[in-house]
């Protein structure tokens, strides 16, 4: 068996998320909620999505916006942050071993367990916190 290769600049970066984001549009749960938002805008999401995990990985700057206000309005609960880490950990796990894989998937847990704190505690209110 060969070993993965760990994650190690923007092309790897570009492998998983596209995987990650194929998987997202083949699952029944979460495909309604991105196509929702992202119809037919799928490249300039991708291309941010890039940049972000570039920037959270490696430093490199380049990565604009606050991931939090773009989710805060959406539709989902805790059942769509497990499948949302379900598939990123898995697609992270079928491609790349190493400190990199790691660091990714830690930060994605993190992420995700925040998002859905912050956006459960403004379910029932008439408000958005967006930063």
């Amino acid at each position: 068996m060969t070993a993965k290769p760990d994650i190690t600049g923007l092309e790897d970066i570009k492998l998983l998320v596209d995987a990650f984001y194929t998987s997202v549009q083949k699952d029944e749960l979460l495909s309604p909620i991105f196509l929702s938002r992202l119809h037919d805008h799928w490249g300039p999401h991708l291309e941010k999505m890039y940049t972000f995990w570039n920037a959270a990985l490696f430093g490199v700057k380049g990565y604009t916006g606050n991931p939090f206000a773009k989710h805060a309005t959406m539709a989902v609960d805790a059942e769509h942050f497990e499948r949302w880490l379900t598939l990123f950990l898995g697609t992270i796990d079928a491609h790349f071993d190493g400190p990199v894989a790691e660091d990714a998937k830690k930060r994605a847990l993190i992420m995700a367990t925040n998002f859905e704190r912050r956006i459960d505690g403004l379910k029932g209110t008439d408000k958005v916190t967006l930063v």
